[in-house]
């Protein structure tokens, strides 16, 4: 469920749980176009045949690939009414704990962590995690930096 603050509102949500987005599942093709644009061609990515007798039994996602995907579930968690302009700002610190295979379904789940004052805007700090459906560990665990311009 996507929460809908204004730009005024956006210091109430220090703290806030954001809660999960739907799962999408991670394709062969996804990854593919994802080797192609990144230029990595891994085979652990890339090559199915070959990936099924390497270490992680599938092919798996880039871990960037699966970073990449924070962008579309961000807009799932979040939106802000009232500002001109919305960026991504960056990110603190990202790790990928598990590898996602293949046909693998993955969500994000997000809390704010912090809300500040910037020339001409808000920041928020978000820590996030993506979840990859019936495992115990996450694929990313992130904490994004975003900014909104009124």
């Amino acid at each position: 469920m996507t929460t809908t603050v204004s730009f005024e509102e956006l210091p109430s949500l220090a703290g806030k749980d954001l809660g999960y987005t739907d799962y999408r599942e991670i394709t062969q093709e996804q990854v593919d176009t994802f080797a192609d644009a990144a230029d990595d061609h891994q085979w652990i990515h890339t090559d199915p045949q070959k990936a099924k007798d390497g270490p992680f039994g599938a092919p798996i996602a880039h871990g960037y690939l699966t970073l990449s995907m924070t962008i579309p579930f961000w807009t799932e968690l979040l939106d802000v009414t009232g500002v001109s302009t919305k960026v991504n700002y960056g990110l603190n610190k990202a790790r990928f704990p598990s590898p996602v295979k293949v046909g693998s379904k993955v969500r994000m789940g997000a809390t704010i962590a912090d809300v500040e004052e910037v020339k001409g805007g808000m920041q928020i700090t978000v820590d996030c995690s993506v979840e990859i459906e019936g495992e115990t560990k996450p694929a990313v665990v992130s904490q994004a930096v975003h900014r909104f311009y009124a």
